[in-house]
């Protein structure tokens, strides 16, 4: 497994800067096939303070190379040095004697990099984007008051774009995660079709799951949990959709007298660009009057997270545009009702008003609706509750995903998550 940006690490800092469900991903799948029976190598860069080798667990370990210094560097940037990263990586691979039966790469970054780790080694390259560059950009100039060039400047699309389209149009398979992204692939980047498949991400089964009624009112209690809690939980970032979030809640909180939103956003310390962002979500609750109906509860550690969860009367996913959103499938995993965004590929898996309900975050009234037709009708709630749940538990684990995973690499005919009837019938998926 080759992810460079962010802080990769046995016990990662969640909702640090670029460090979130993809470091999730990579570390929940790599357990997986190490229970399957392989032996996996976590490959990232190493900065700050970071050792050179981590374990993680059985048969799975982090091995970082350095590169650009000793400083964070934001993944936008970070393939500038990625050349000094793959020259680290091949002379500790020459060194110890290593050999990959098949290397994969997550995001455009840390794709940029195994390419030439999969060509000295002669190792497949399977490549995961978890988002699109043009995908990214098409929605952010659509909702973004900047003009194209000033957007380009900060997230270096064209640049991106450009090895996206080498990248998918030469590895030995690309893995989506939406059946969006395996249209824009195939369509926009012309990504060979018989090298571009779809496997979603999973959620671990072992913590995300649903209690019952008394062990859902201790959780409250324990919690701190009054009202019709709406709950959110992620990274400071404007993708995220929170104030698309708070305005919405506007819309909540004048026909939900009880109604309270809970933003758990961040991670434990703050970077400058995220207190400010926060600071803005902060002066735009109080700008709607709504300073005591919005709780900024801050990060939620791992072990919380599920209760959290269970807690919460709806779970919302705002996200401006959102490769998956894993957070939602751990919401339904564990019983909450739950509203997610069109502007992303899970709402596709879903059927409206069975297992979540969707609406466009970019409309407040839209989104502010949804959020009311779940606190107000308790038999939606509660099917919702239950639907997701299972949902979740019939697609969406770790378990599964790695099955399907190892089953491409293989050459083995798989049991897919989802099969293109089920995308394209989603009234009918046999629940």
């Amino acid at each position: 497994m080759v992810s460079t940006h962010g802080y990769v690490a046995a016990n990662p800092p969640l909702g640090a800067a670029d460090t979130g469900g993809q470091v999730v991903y990579v570390l929940e799948l790599s357990k997986k096939l190490a229970q399957l029976g392989y032996e996996v190598d976590i490959w990232t860069r190493r900065f700050e303070d970071q050792p050179a080798i981590d374990v993680v667990g059985e048969r799975v370990r982090i091995v970082r190379m350095p590169c650009g210094g000793s400083n964070f560097i934001g993944k936008e940037y970070l393939y500038h040095h990625l050349d000094e990263w793959s020259e680290h990586a091949l002379r500790f691979i020459k060194r110890h004697g290593l050999a990959y039966q098949f290397v994969n790469s997550h995001y455009w970054d840390a794709g940029y990099a195994t390419r030439r780790l999969a060509e000295a080694t002669n190792a497949p390259h399977v490549h995961t984007p978890h988002s699109l560059g043009l995908w990214k950009k098409r929605l952010m100039e659509k909702d973004s008051p900047d003009g194209g060039a000033v957007l380009d400047k900060k997230y270096n699309f064209a640049e991106r774009i450009r090895f996206e389209t080498q990248l998918y149009q030469s590895c030995a398979a690309v893995i989506a995660t939406t059946p969006q992204q395996v249209d824009m692939i195939v369509n926009d980047y012309g990504g060979p079709a018989d090298r571009t498949h779809m496997i979603p991400p999973g959620y671990d089964d072992n913590r995300f799951f649903p209690v019952s009624a008394a062990s859902r009112t201790a959780i409250r209690k324990r919690l701190g949990f009054e009202g019709r809690v709406v709950l959110t939980v992620g990274r400071l970032a404007r993708n995220k959709g929170y104030d698309l979030l708070i305005e919405a809640f506007a819309l909540v909180a004048a026909r939900i007298p009880d109604a309270v939103l809970h933003l758990a956003v961040g991670g434990t310390e703050l970077e400058e660009k995220e207190r400010a962002l926060l600071d803005e979500l902060k002066a735009l609750a109080a700008n709607r009057n709504l300073e005591s109906r919005v709780r900024f509860g801050g990060f939620i550690a791992d072990a919380d997270l599920a209760d959290h969860y269970r807690g919460a009367d709806v779970f919302v996913l705002s996200s401006r545009y959102e490769p998956f959103g894993m957070v939602a499938i751990e919401a339904m995993a564990c019983g909450a009702p739950t509203v997610i965004t069109t502007q992303g590929g899970l709402y596709r898996a879903i059927t409206f008003g069975r297992h979540a309900l969707y609406a466009d975050a970019l409309d407040r009234d839209e989104l502010g609706i949804a959020v009311v037709q779940v606190l107000k009708h308790p038999r939606l709630a509660q099917r919702l509750s239950r639907m997701g749940a299972q949902k979740a538990r019939s697609l969406f684990t770790w378990t599964g995903i790695a099955q399907q995973l190892v089953s491409l690499v293989e050459g083995r005919v798989a049991a897919f998550a989802f099969t293109e009837n089920e995308w394209d019938e989603p009234w009918n998926d046999g629940d």
